[in-house]
């Protein structure tokens, strides 16, 4: 792969080449647009007046493998855009921080916060302690009240406010903050064309001295599915990073960087290798905590490479209680986002498995432009679902790893997404992808865990226990019976149809089977509907490929001889005897085995109907013999109306 690599010595804006590093002396600078720049060590910002731009998507790439060695004075800029509704939250992970002569990464402050009002000047923001943020010309203020970290922690309570205190975020971690009303026509650079606020994202200026090198992440555990232990984190260098790498290698996985497949055994097993992302309803409108409507989306780096896509499931929009948790209701879903390469200045959170320090590495990083097509998307008020047909191999990514990636397919594993109607008053959507190096339990980072367990009514994949998946990973087999479970507190409506098909064709159907009726539902065309009463039912229902009772019936019939149907409200059992065949017997037994209804030398009769007025509500198996030796079992599901 073509990889271009700068190493500069900059001096009162002289250029020449040096060996490792890049040196820029009292007042000078580096400007960079619509490119990248590659440091194979450390970044030298000499003095308070040596400053690096990055503009118009441009990234820093770096090379070390040790801890943060960039040091000095000066300042890194770079851009990124949050949401401009002051009700709504951004999660948010610096790529910079602190300046300082050390030679190592400095922590983060709100004070590193700025507006652009030129191409290379900004303002500093302004914190206000009132509760919303403010747009105006070349001018920026943000509220202090809604910046939080959280780290290691399994309760609503252990948010751990920020505000606008100095220095008080550690490299690495993650913060919550509101976005602002207001907007900003100002455009800083004319050749990007950007507005800092046209009324819907927020442009910030993040200056400081750019993260580097190994950053660790602290993560815990806590026993219960329902409040597992997580710590708010997310991308923190001025470069996209591949989160399925970071994913993969911090759950036990080690990536082959030739070939992209992976294998258990890695040295580091800290987290459960899926990353949750907030999404906050665009149209929010309140800072009362019981009027939030939001959610965590899930990602798997599902496919069997660690250079493809991986999975993302939208958030269930719910309400929330004041002390935090779900409410019982909500709205629909959030949005689908590509998290593959996630963007500068990103947050999520992650879950521990054990106590210890996840690692972020140099090795992630990849110089990739946020969008829909190149699978890089921050979460913020302006993105959108946009269908785009993928065909074939990803484009020359310059990344850290020298990885080639146009070798590997930018194709999400074969896959398709479940929307799942509860009560007619949210959603729920799962996925269900297939990688022949899964297996049918549950496989860290292949499988998605929710990140809302706690929900009262909810649907999900029992792979593991009481633990509740919303991704699904598994080898394909046309003969797959996949467990679906329904959960709920009180009485409840499941409405289930296939949302999306996602480079799916291993199958011509998918049904829902339920093992109750016997009758297995087509939810690839239609939708299934189910209400069931107050409990957590994990061995009912099924997602097939095959519909069982048919592929008996082509086994046994080289024509569908007969058709049989109950139909509960007049409560009669019809059968049709298309071919006119002549019915040597018509048995009608329970569950039991019992026999029921047996009738005789039947005849040739077009149709017969017996009544079942009389019968107890249950599941009972229709048996038919012909004198010519054929044999019909069909099962049908008797109930009153």
């Amino acid at each position: 792969m073509r990889k271009i690599i700068l190493t500069l010595s900059l001096a009162l804006g002289f250029c020449t080449v040096a060996e490792a590093q890049m040196y820029v002396s009292p007042n000078s600078y580096v400007f960079v647009n619509d490119q990248f720049i590659y440091v194979t060590q450390d970044v030298n910002l000499n003095a308070a007046t040596s400053n690096f731009y990055l503009r118009n998507s441009s990234q820093l790439l770096q090379g070390t493998a040790i801890a943060g060695t960039n040091r000095g004075l000066g300042r890194l800029s770079v851009f990124q855009e949050g949401t401009s509704n002051n009700f709504g939250y951004n999660y948010f992970c610096s790529p910079v921080g602190t300046p300082s002569v050390a030679l190592s990464n400095g922590n983060f402050g709100i004070e590193l916060l700025n507006v652009p009002t030129t191409v290379t000047a900004s303002s500093l923001a302004a914190v206000t302690g009132s509760y919303d943020g403010v747009s105006s010309a070349g001018a920026l203020t943000i509220s202090n009240r809604w910046i939080y970290k959280y780290i290691q922690s399994n309760n609503y309570g252990a948010w751990s406010y920020v505000g606008a205190a100095a220095n008080n975020i550690n490299t690495g971690l993650g913060f919550t903050m509101k976005g602002v009303s207001g907007s900003d026509a100002t455009i800083a650079h004319a050749i990007e064309g950007v507005a800092n606020n046209p009324g819907n994202n927020q442009r910030y200026d993040f200056r400081g001295k750019p993260n580097d090198g190994l950053i660790t992440i602290p993560v815990g555990i806590t026993a219960g599915p329902d409040y597992p232990n997580r710590t708010l984190t997310g991308n923190p260098y001025p470069s996209a990073i591949n989160l399925n790498l970071f994913l993969l290698e911090n759950s036990g996985r080690i990536v082959n960087y030739v070939t992209g497949t992976y294998t258990a055994g890695g040295l580091v097993n800290v987290i459960n290798g899926n990353a949750y992302f907030w999404e906050h309803v665009k149209s929010a409108n309140s800072h009362i905590l019981n009027q939030y409507i939001g959610g965590y989306g899930t990602y798997a780096p599902t496919a069997a490479n660690a250079f493809s896509p991986g999975t993302y499931t939208a958030a269930t929009w719910n309400t929330y209680n004041a002390d935090g948790t779900p409410n019982t209701t909500g709205g629909t879903t959030g949005s689908t986002y590509e998290r593959m390469f996630t963007p500068i200045g990103q947050g999520f959170k992650i879950q521990g498995t054990a106590v210890g320090a996840a690692q972020m590495k140099n090795i992630y990083r990849s110089f990739v432009k946020e969008g829909v097509a190149s699978n890089s998307q921050f979460e913020r008020a302006a993105s959108s679902n946009i269908d785009i047909e993928e065909t074939g191999n990803w484009d020359e990514i310059p990344n850290v790893a020298g990885v080639d990636y146009t070798q590997f397919s930018k194709l999400q594993a074969p896959q398709f997404k479940l929307h799942t109607i509860i009560n007619n008053a949210y959603t729920r959507e799962t996925a269900i992808a297939f990688n022949e190096f899964a297996t049918d339990m549950y496989d860290l980072a292949l499988d998605g865990l929710a990140a809302d367990a706690n929900l009262p009514r909810d649907t999900y994949f029992p792979l593991d226990g009481d633990r509740q998946f919303v991704i699904s990973t598994l080898p394909f087999d046309i003969n797959k019976r996949i467990p679906v479970a329904f959960k709920s507190d009180v009485e409840t409506s499941y409405s289930v149809s296939v949302s999306e098909l996602i480079n799916f064709n291993l199958a011509e159907n998918i049904y829902m089977f339920d093992k109750t009726t016997g009758i297995y539902h087509d939810i690839k065309n239609g939708m299934f509907n189910v209400t069931v009463a107050a409990g957590n039912i994990k061995d009912r229902f099924e997602v097939t490929f095959k519909n069982a009772q048919d592929a008996l019936n082509e086994t046994e019939f080289s024509v569908d001889s007969f058709q049989v149907f109950q139909n509960n409200n007049n409560s009669m059992l019809t059968v049709v005897n298309t071919l006119n065949k002549d019915v040597a017997s018509l048995k009608l037994y329970d569950v039991s085995g019992k026999i029921i209804v047996n009738k005789v030398n039947l005849g040739k009769a077009n149709q017969y109907e017996i009544s079942t007025s009389g019968l107890s509500d249950g599941i009972y198996i229709v048996k038919l013999t012909t004198k010519d030796n054929l044999a019909i079992d069909k099962k049908v599901s008797i109930f009153k109306k």
